[in-house]
């Protein structure tokens, strides 16, 4: 059996863990984005997020981490039903403008509301509805838990993917 050494490049001392440097190495870690959305009043409302997670299959739980900072998530924290859109590799520009804080978020978006009024956006590769079950402190952001009423795979379409700041696209591996 074989032995590999990992020898690390040298470098100086690590970085401090202030929060540039956490965003940067957190930018390291790939994530789909997902848009959390729902009516209020007559209009869609809603934010992209790219810390989300499956928690569990029985019950069909995930959860999203939400700044506290957000002046979207308490319009949204107490609509009973959330729509949560993954979207697809061809809605970048979609993403940056659901994590925009200025202008109509949904100008010119294709969308629909379900009866309960989750918002899920069109041509998005999966779409989900869920009511939030519990929030737990996070630091700086609050940990949103979730359970999931529904849910639509759309085959074939490939998600959006953010890696160092950037939208990639997935390629099959060989």
């Amino acid at each position: 059996m074989a032995t590999f050494a990992h020898n690390p490049p040298a470098t100086s001392a690590p970085a401090e863990l202030d929060a540039a440097t956490l965003r940067q190495a957190f930018g390291a870690y790939p994530t789909g984005v997902v848009a959390i959305s729902a009516l209020r009043g007559m209009e869609p409302v809603g934010f992209a997020a790219n810390s989300f997670v499956s928690i569990s299959l029985q019950p069909p739980m995930v959860a999203i981490s939400v700044a506290r900072t957000s002046a979207t998530w308490p319009r949204l924290a107490a609509a009973p039903v959330l729509g949560l859109s993954v979207l697809s590799h061809g809605q970048g520009a979609l993403c940056r403008r659901l994590a925009s804080r200025e202008g109509n978020r949904f100008d010119g978006v294709a969308w629909k509301a379900t009866p309960e009024g989750a918002v899920l956006i069109e041509d998005a590769a999966l779409w989900l509805t869920a009511r939030v079950c519990a929030t737990y402190d996070g630091g700086d952001h609050e940990i949103v838990l979730m359970e999931l009423r529904t849910a639509e795979l759309f085959s074939g379409v490939e998600p959006l993917v953010f890696h160092t700041s950037q939208f990639r696209e997935l390629t099959p591996h060989a």
